[in-house]
């Protein structure tokens, strides 16, 4: 059998005739050649695949030197859900943020009007390097304690979101939700970050580390996730680790990303008359068939991989046979390879189809992402798994496909945390429950509390 190789920890290990050789990782990744696909072994959670094909999963040694601080964690413990009861005390502070995010239309690459809003909420709290750049992107530092020897700890939310200027962006408060379109992705996370200066201030928290606050642009569909890469890359304060917060779900806990293509598969037809259209195959007969040859690629359990069929569009009326059709799609993969590899077949799939039938399809791909994982064991997963819990939430486990990727593919160690309950989301009615969003706010000042102190013990 030829060498497996696998990665642990930052360690490269070669597995011949079942026994372990260790080396030093030296490199980040491992060429096609030395390590072949269908050679590398997968080990969950804290083992991951090693080449650029199939990976990076590896927890780099800025994942494995977060050290386990036991005293920061019982002490942020005797404290968190105390947190609650002066939280709700600037209730109105947070639900005005809410609102307010959520009344200003910031569809993707349209969100300077809400970037603006949150650098005038940054500079009523007198934060630090209150800026916004070449793409948008909202920033500002709450200064930590130790001034130059402070170390960095990012706190983002995208603020745009999926609905265009021209619906109504009136939020409406009730007693015990708020509803509107965007509401809770990402209207409240982005009021959260808005809001943290004042949460921090009325918790008589001062951070020893910088806070680095971030409204994070053109995040969804064709932007791709773009604000944060670039921010990221161009940091001029290199960021040690993370938080995403999201509006909903509270409890979720994510601290894996998928690997992922975004798709969208564009079809044109000849135009028909509708009196010629027996015997003529129409766009939504084309994409149709196309459709079902997808839906019979078949799939692995092992790794989890999925197709998500997200929306077909075509035609206006009831007799006009429509000459465009659309399909929006992700592939979804614990490992990148099977994502191409996935991808792949749909491309031949649409080959086929444009050589028999009069018709051409093509195939976009919108966005991409590169699976990658702090691992379930992590310090700041164990600790913020037991914050949760001492809040008396059950953490949901669940992969992202979001902002995590992008601190992950930079070794940054990094969650994804909700803030509140919600219903109907991505529908004009979207709500958010009120009440738990002060438990969600408790977690996220446990986590930040946690991470402070545990930059200490490197």
């Amino acid at each position: 059998m030829p060498p497996q190789i696998i990665g642990i920890a930052g360690m490269k290990y070669i597995l011949t005739s079942g026994n372990l050789a260790f080396m030093p990782l030296k490199k980040r990744n491992v060429s096609t050649e030395q390590c072949p696909e269908e050679n590398v072994l997968t080990i969950r959670q804290e083992t991951c695949i090693l080449n650029d094909v199939i990976g990076p999963f590896t927890p780099t040694h800025r994942f494995t030197e977060f050290m386990t601080s036991e005293s920061t964690l019982t002490d942020v413990l005797s404290k968190v859900e105390g947190y609650i009861q002066p939280l709700q005390k600037l209730r109105e502070i947070v639900l005005a943020n809410t609102v307010m995010c959520a009344e200003i239309a910031a569809p993707t690459f349209s969100e300077e009007k809400l970037g603006s809003f949150l650098c005038d909420r940054f500079t009523e709290s007198e934060l630090l390097n209150i800026s916004t750049d070449e793409m948008g992107n909202a920033t500002a530092v709450i200064p930590g304690s130790l001034g130059k020897d402070a170390k960095n700890i990012l706190v983002a939310a995208h603020v745009d979101n999926i609905w265009p200027s021209s619906v109504d962006h009136t939020a409406s408060v009730g007693a015990s939700s708020i509803s509107g379109a965007g509401v809770a992705d990402n209207s409240l996370g982005a009021a959260t970050i808005a809001s943290l200066p004042f949460i921090l201030q009325r918790l008589g928290i001062e951070p020893q580390h910088n806070i680095v606050l971030l409204g994070a642009t053109q995040s969804m569909g064709r932007g791709n996730l773009a604000g944060l890469r670039f921010f990221v890359e161009n940091a001029t304060m290199p960021i040690d680790s993370a938080l995403c917060i999201e509006g909903i779900e509270l409890g979720r806990l994510s601290y894996t990303c998928l690997g992922m293509s975004r798709c969208e598969i564009s079809l044109e037809a000849p135009e028909v008359k509708d009196w010629e259209t027996r015997g003529h195959i129409t766009s939504i007969g084309a994409l149709s068939r196309i459709v079902q040859k997808i839906l019979a690629i078949p799939l692995p359990s092992e790794p989890r991989t999925s197709i998500i069929l997200g929306s077909l569009n075509a035609g206006s009326g009831f007799n006009v046979p429509p000459t465009n059709a659309y399909l929006r799609f992700e592939i979804r993969s614990e490992v990148p390879g099977m994502v191409t590899d996935v991808r792949e077949q749909i491309e031949e799939i649409i080959k086929e189809a444009n050589a028999e039938q009069r018709f051409q399809a093509n195939l976009e791909i919108l966005a991409h992402r590169r699976p990658g994982s702090v691992g379930f064991s992590h310090p700041l997963v164990k600790a913020t798994r037991a914050i949760m819990e001492n809040l008396g939430l059950k953490p949901k486990i669940a992969p992202s496909t979001s902002e995590l990727s992008v601190l992950l593919e930079n070794n940054i160690p990094s969650l994804t945390l909700g803030v509140t309950k919600g219903h109907h989301k991505h529908n004009v009615d979207e709500s958010i429950e009120i009440e738990p969003i002060f438990t969600g706010l408790a977690q996220i000042v446990g986590v930040l509390q946690y991470i402070d102190g545990s930059l200490n013990h490197e």
